[in-house]
């Protein structure tokens, strides 16, 4: 019989209590918790994905392209949107709850006395990586149940992995795709020996944990490079770049950037950005030495189910979780190339650790005007704050401006005190809708519209 949901509830609760002890870059408790319970990944491949912006959608392509080809898979990423289970999933499907409850259950009595205690997040990434390496926990019965697809061979690192028909081991997945949470070099991710290492576009975020420069920040995201274990990135910055080849030079690894954009079939992804992300998913597939065909390819990037990356919820509204300045201008050149010189009635909240000014400059050459609702997350910048910096923003826009652009700019800035009012309020408005500003905003925001706004999981990191 299934145990009553209140299990999971009090088990997410402990988990979440966790965040009191903060973000701690380092590998000794997330090495020490792999080895007392037993994770064993080995004859699965592990590709490892670290960078700024993209790593997410990068991660889901990679996921989504191996499972078109039949490989079982196992996916972790990081934040969720709604629900914590999104961040650990096998073959495409979420975690069950009971599993997260079996779980935590265990590596909570595990670690009941240790000083320092694991963190919220090395608790997590001990979760999936204990997931993923124990078929009787996930369930794998069920799976290969629900999957009788014929299946690919286990190989030794080093060889190629494809298609072959029923594997000796039927229930052990072939591919595991691990995102970075916070940097690299210490990211509780980096204790797992990887066959491939990625690296998306490298920009400013999380300078408080990584560093104030951009050599500095790439510094801790090329620390996911290991000796002589391929590294694939994306084109970066001269000054990450330089970073990046220096420490692949240090490890003998062979290194190829991708610099072209994947044009070849349709990308569920909306975005020439995302164009770039396929390219890079692919090379790090065949990177890991995993046979796929073009067929695969195209099936899996069509096929990607990926919320919150500029998510067209309906005809006139828009999801993104555009967290910095970077992933800002990305979506604003996204905007144009969906809706050309449309303006938005943009619903907008950030957190406040984030550079506030620098994505509202990125937005506000596409707004018409801008709703700033509380929202629940603990993090968030106050909603008036925001409005005066978005006010500043405006004005040395409108100062700027040129005779050809549309001299009203942003016209209405306005505070609501909640998401649903803050909705209510921009379908009144002719424009379309574009809400976005942090993943976590648009987990909450994708609840609020799915009617379940109880099943949203708050969560800080």
């Amino acid at each position: 019989m299934p145990r009553p949901p209140l299990r999971y509830k009090e088990l997410i609760a402990w988990l979440y209590s966790l965040q009191r002890f903060g973000i701690k870059l380092g590998l000794e408790n997330i090495r020490r918790l792999l080895v007392e319970l037993h994770v064993d990944l080995r004859g699965t491949r592990a590709i490892h994905v670290a960078g700024t912006n993209g790593k997410g959608s990068v991660c889901a392509m990679i996921d989504s392209i191996c499972r078109a080809q039949r490989y079982r898979t196992g996916l972790f990423t990081s934040p969720h949107l709604v629900t914590f289970r999104e961040r650990i999933r096998v073959n495409g499907k979420m975690i069950s709850a009971d599993a997260v409850a079996n779980g935590l259950t265990t590596i909570r009595n595990l670690v009941a006395d240790w000083d320092p205690h694991p963190t919220f997040f090395e608790v997590t990434t001990a979760l999936a990586l204990k997931h993923f390496s124990d078929p009787a926990g996930r369930g794998a019965k069920r799976d290969s149940e629900q999957l009788p697809s014929p299946s690919p061979l286990s190989s030794r690192r080093g060889e190629r992995i494809k298609v072959r028909g029923d594997s000796p081991d039927r229930d052990k997945l072939d591919v595991v795709i691990l995102e970075t949470g916070i940097g690299g070099r210490l990211d509780a991710t980096n204790a797992v020996q990887s066959d491939v290492s990625v690296i998306t576009p490298i920009d400013f975020d999380h300078e408080q944990w990584l560093g104030k420069t951009i050599p500095e920040i790439a510094t801790e995201k090329a620390g996911i490079i290991k000796p002589k274990v391929p590294v694939v990135c994306a084109a970066q910055r001269p000054e990450a770049e330089e970073v990046i080849r220096a420490r692949a030079a240090e490890c003998e690894a062979s290194l190829k950037f991708v610099t072209e954009s994947y044009d070849r079939s349709p990308i569920a992804l909306r975005g020439d950005h995302q164009k770039q992300n396929a390219a890079t998913a692919i090379a790090a597939i065949y990177a890991a030495k995993i046979e796929i065909d073009d067929k695969a390819i195209a099936r899996g990037l069509a096929s990607i189910d990926w919320p919150g990356r500029f998510q067209m919820w309906d005809k006139r509204t828009t999801i993104d979780g555009a967290h910095n300045p970077a992933a800002a201008h990305i979506l604003a050149e996204t905007w144009r190339e969906i809706f050309g010189d449309e303006r938005a009635t943009l619903i907008l909240a950030v957190l406040s650790d984030k550079h506030l000014r620098g994505i509202c400059e990125a937005l506000a050459s596409i707004t018409d005007s801008v709703l700033l609702p509380k929202i629940r997350s603990e993090r968030a910048a106050d909603p008036g704050e925001l409005a005066k910096i978005f006010e500043s923003v405006v004005s040395v826009y409108r100062a700027g401006a040129s005779p050809s652009d549309n001299q009203s700019g942003c016209r209405t800035i306005s505070t609501t005190p909640s998401v649903v009012e803050a909705l209510d309020l921009a379908r009144a408005k002719p424009n379309p809708i574009l809400i976005t500003g942090s993943l976590h905003f648009a987990g909450e925001v994708l609840a609020c519209l799915r009617g379940e706004p109880v099943a949203f999981e708050e969560c800080a990191q």
